[in-house]
C-alpha cells in the first residue's frame, strides 16, 4: 500500500502467487491418494495475469481532530484515528491477498475546499474504483458531491455505525454504479476489495467457445469479458492427436473410486472423458482462456449419425463423447466450462466463482405445476458444489442421457439447502432469485438429463413464471452479494 497527500497519487504494485500444477509422474498411484483438484498437469498454462494490478482510491470524510466529534455522531468516545487505522489495515490487507494497488489519502477531509484534489486526481488518472468511508454525520454534503461528480469510477460509500442515519444516505443510495455499505461491521472492507478486484478479473477474462467453423474475438460491453471463438473442429481433431496418459489413467481411477455407484459407463468410457478433460485444459491454455463452452451436441449427434450399421452402442471413435464428466472437472477446479456454447451461462459461472469460490450448475429448467417447483436438470454438474478446496456431493457415474453415450455425473444435491439461482442475460444484466433443495429425481424412471434437482423457489407464485433458461443454481443464499456486486458494476437485477 502506499499512502500520500492529496498532491500525490502514486503507489506500487504487488505481486499474487498461483498454485502450482502437478508433474504426471507416479500419476495412477498419487491421484488415488490426493484429490482430484490437486492433479494435473504440468502441461497445463497458469491462468494469465494482467499486466497491471488494479488500483483502488481510499479516501476518509470527517473533523481531523478529535475535540470536533464532541456531541455529534459518533462521538467523543469514537477514537477516529484509531478507527481510521482500523479501517486502513483491514483494505491493506485484503489489497495484499487479493493483489490489489491500494491507494490511500490519509488525510481526513473535511471542507468542500479539500474535495477538489481528490477530484482532480479523479480525473487525471482514473482509479479502477473509489472506496469513501465516512467517519461521521456532519460533512454527508461533501460524500455526495464526491460521488456525484466522480465520473464513471465505481465507488463504494462505507459508512460505519455511528456515521449516518436513515435520511443521509439516500442520495448515494440512488447514484448509479454506487454501492453503500452501512453496517457495523469493519470487516466488510475486505468484501467491499473483493468486489472490485472481482470487476477487473471479468476484464480481463476470455471463455473459449468452439462452434461453428470461424475464428474471432468478441468483447462483451459493460463487463468486458472476451469470447474467444474457435472452430468446432477443433476439438475433435485435437482428440485424434492425444495418447492415453498415466494422468488420465489417474483421472478415471479417481472417479471409480469416488463414485457412489457405476450405471451406464464401462472403464473405456471413464477413461476417454478423461482424455476429453486434457484435451479440454490444453485448448483453454493454448488459447489463453480461463473457461470454455461447445456446441456439444450437434459435435455428438454428427458422429452418432454417421457410425456403420454393425455398430450398435460405440461411437466410430468412441474417444469422442459428450465432454460431461470432463466439464464436470473442470467446474470443480474453479475454472469455467459451460455447455452448448452458451456464452451467458459462462460468464455467469465466472462471476459465480470469483466472487464466491464456488461453481454454478447450468441446468434446463422445468416447472413442476403441481408442485409450484423448479426442476432443473443436465448432464454436466459440478460435483464440488461448496468449492474446490470442500469434498465432493455423492455422485454415480451415468452416461449422456440424449446419446446414452460417454459419462455423466449425477450429483445429489443436500436436500433443504439454500441455493441461489442466477444467469446473465446479455452482460447487462442479470435474473435472481433463492429457494432451497427439495429432491433430487431419478432418471429413470423420469426422463430428461442425469442430475435433476427440484427447488422450492422462495416468492415464486407460479413456477410457470420462471425467467430464463440454462440458469444457474449456485449453493447458499448470496442473493445480497450478486445485488452489492450488480450495483457496483451497474448491473440490472431482475427477479427470477
Amino acid at each position: 500500500m502506499k499512502t500520500f497527500d492529496n498532491r500525490s497519487c502514486t503507489g506500487c504494485a504487488m505481486t499474487v502467487g498461483r498454485r502450482h500444477f502437478l508433474t504426471t509422474a507416479g500419476a495412477s498411484a498419487v491421484a488415488l491418494n490426493m484429490g482430484v483438484l490437486d492433479f494435473a498437469s504440468s502441461l497445463f498454462a497458469d491462468e494469465p495475469k494482467p499486466a497491471k494490478k488494479p488500483v483502488i482510491r481510499a479516501v476518509f470524510i470527517g473533523w481531523k481532530t478529535q475535540d470536533e466529534y464532541w456531541m455529534t455522531w459518533p462521538g467523543m468516545a469514537y477514537d477516529a484515528n484509531k478507527h481510521q487505522g482500523l479501517y486502513t489495515k483491514t483494505m491493506s490487507e485484503a489489497a495484499d491477498k487479493l493483489g490489489i494497488q491500494l491507494e490511500v489519502t490519509t488525510e481526513r477531509i473535511d471542507k468542500p475546499d479539500a474535495v477538489n484534489p481528490i477530484l482532480e486526481q479523479l480525473k487525471k488518472s482514473p482509479p479502477d474504483g473509489l472506496l469513501v468511508t465516512v467517519m461521521c454525520n456532519q460533512h454527508w454534503d461533501l460524500v455526495n458531491r464526491l460521488i456525484d461528480e466522480r465520473g464513471d469510477i465505481p465507488a463504494i460509500v462505507f459508512s460505519p455505525m455511528g456515521s449516518s442515519f436513515t435520511g443521509h444516505v439516500q442520495r448515494v443510495r440512488n447514484a448509479p454504479r454506487c454501492y453503500l455499505a452501512s453496517t457495523q461491521d469493519c470487516g466488510w472492507l475486505a468484501e467491499g476489495m473483493r468486489m472490485f478486484k472481482v470487476m477487473r478479473d471479468m476484464k480481463n477474462t476470455r471463455l473459449c467457445i468452439i462452434k461453428g467453423n470461424k475464428t474471432g474475438d468478441q468483447v462483451l460491453a459493460g463487463i468486458g469479458t472476451t469470447l474467444h471463438t474457435i472452430p468446432l473442429k477443433r476439438f475433435p481433431d485435437e482428440l485424434k492427436k492425444v495418447e492415453t496418459t498415466d494422468e488420465m489413467r489417474a483421472i478415471a481411477a479417481y472417479y471409480t473410486k469416488e463414485a457412489k455407484k457405476i450405471v451406464e459407463p464401462d472403464k473405456e468410457d471413464i477413461l476417454n472423458a478423461a482424455k476429453n478433460y486434457v484435451v479440454a485444459r490444453r485448448i483453454m491454455a493454448a488459447e489463453n482462456c480461463q473457461g470454455i463452452s461447445m456446441d456439444c451436441l450437434p459435435l455428438v449427434a454428427a458422429i452418432h449419425r454417421d457410425r456403420p450399421s454393425w455398430c450398435k452402442n460405440r461411437m466410430i471413435d468412441s474417444s469422442i463423447q459428450p465432454p460431461c464428466l470432463a466439464w464436470s472437472k473442470i467446474n470443480d477446479e474453479g475454472l469455467v466450462a459451460a455447455c452448448e456454447a452458451d456464452w451467458n451461462a459462462g460468464i455467469s459461472m465466472r462471476l459465480t466463482q470469483l466472487l464466491f469460490g464456488r461453481p454454478g450448475f447450468m441446468q434446463d429448467p422445468i416447472p413442476n405445476t403441481i408442485n409450484n417447483t423448479l426442476m432443473g436438470a443436465h448432464c454436466s454438474c459440478p460435483t464440488k458444489l461448496n468449492g474446490p478446496d470442500k469434498p465432493h456431493e455423492p455422485f454415480l457415474l451415468r452416461s449422456h442421457s440424449e446419446s446414452n453415450e460417454g459419462v455423466a455425473p449425477q450429483v445429489l444435491w443436500r436436500i433443504g439447502q439454500k441455493v441461489t439461482v442466477m444467469k446473465f442475460q446479455g452482460p447487462g444484466q442479470i435474473i435472481l432469485g433463492t429457494g432451497r433443495v427439495v429432491s433430487n429425481i431419478d432418471t429413470p424412471p423420469s426422463g430428461g438429463c442425469r442430475t435433476s434437482v427440484e427447488l422450492a423457489v422462495d416468492n415464486m407464485e407460479d413456477s410457470l413464471d420462471c425467467k430464463g433458461f440454462h440458469q444457474l443454481f449456485i449453493y447458499g443464499k448470496l442473493d445480497r452479494q450478486f445485488k452489492a456486486y450488480c450495483r457496483l458494476a451497474g448491473i440490472k437485477v431482475v427477479p427470477v
